[in-house]
């Protein structure tokens, strides 16, 4: 299991590094451009995974306790203690962090998601032709497959059949959904921008569950 985790931090340490060299080349416009995560901005989006890097279980619990368990609160808090004064500074600490090990509980795979996951939510808006390693992504899929953790991967692809037909990652009974491994994750993070990359009977309940009228 330890030989597992350590090969899945050198995946997360790999697609940080990827990504801060997409953020070297952000205007100061564009670090002020909207993700895909929410209300956040990209410089909100980098503060975000400065904190997940930085903060073990027990500061995380302290700090989810100071929220009254309110995820919401926390990362906000999290987002302006680890945010620079400037978007370069911020740059700067996220750089420090690429190779860090650092996780609030053991589900490595859910901190390898964090990476990825929010790379590409800015990467698809800025239109950045980036995307992560195959080899990286399946653990992902795999893990939010299999539970829900810090997004309800596994009841969104609930009662579904999804395949990857870039890689070898397949789950799941039902209305057959296919695309990139890449599709599939972002996908299941709640990411409805990339339902239009997917193909099969499947979609049309996946587009019910993220777009609810």
């Amino acid at each position: 299991m330890r030989g597992r985790d350590d090969e899945l931090w050198v995946l997360a340490r790999d697609e940080r590094a990827a990504f801060a060299e997409d953020l070297e080349r952000l205007s100061p416009e564009q670090w002020r451009h909207a993700t895909l995560c929410g209300q956040w901005d990209v410089e909100e989006v980098v503060a975000h995974l400065v904190a997940a890097a930085r903060t073990g279980r027990w500061a995380w619990l302290r700090s989810m306790v100071g929220a009254r368990f309110r995820p919401d609160v926390h990362n906000r808090r999290r987002i302006e203690e680890h945010r620079g004064r400037t978007p370069a500074e911020t740059l700067e600490r996220f750089r420090a962090v690429v190779g860090s090990t650092t996780a609030a509980s053991g589900h490595t795979p859910a901190y390898l998601g964090e990476v990825v996951v929010h790379a590409q939510d800015v990467r698809r808006p800025l239109g950045i032709a980036r995307n992560p390693d195959v080899a990286a992504l399946t653990p992902v899929a795999e893990f939010y497959a299999a539970r829900d953790f810090a997004v309800e991967s596994r009841t969104v692809g609930a009662g579904l059949r999804l395949a990857a037909d870039d890689g070898p990652f397949a789950s799941g009974d039902g209305p057959l959904v296919s695309g990139s491994t890449l599709a599939l994750v972002m996908a299941m993070a709640g990411r409805a921008a990339y339902l239009d990359d997917l193909t099969g009977p499947g979609v049309a309940v996946l587009r019910d569950r993220l777009t609810p009228s």
